[in-house]
């Protein structure tokens, strides 16, 4: 699980370095959260697939990885505001090469990812 994570937090920052997503208001935030959908799918894929789950435990799973990941998203937009708010960049971040662009997309997906994995822990919890 721990590379699942660390393989979707270094895809994040190779696609920001690499301008790779676009910068649209609306196709470069829809790449980026197709990007963290699948990253969640995958987490939850890998624990119902590890654990040897039946097909209701596929589904549990699925389903918790993908609510997690909707609160962490949350969570690290609101972080994210925060942060955002005291740099007064004066432009949308996405148009500068500032480092905390990078540290953002990183932030976000991990984040995320660790929404994703307390979602399943708890599930696990219960079962």
């Amino acid at each position: 699980m721990r590379i699942i994570i660390l393989i979707a937090v270094i895809a994040m920052v190779l696609l920001e370095v690499s301008d790779a997503l676009p910068k649209s208001s609306v196709g470069g935030p829809m790449t980026a959260m197709m990007i963290v959908f699948l990253a969640v799918l995958v987490l939850g894929l890998y624990e119902a697939w590890s654990q040897k789950r039946g097909a209701m435990g596929w589904i549990v799973s699925i389903v918790a990885a993908v609510v997690g990941g909707f609160i962490g998203s949350v969570v690290a937009s609101m972080i994210l505001g925060m942060v955002l708010s005291y740099l007064s960049l004066g432009v949308p971040l996405v148009e500068t090469q500032h480092p905390v662009r990078y540290i953002a997309s990183a932030g976000m997906m991990l984040l995320v990812m660790l929404g994703s994995w307390s979602a399943l822990q708890i599930v696990n919890r219960y079962r």
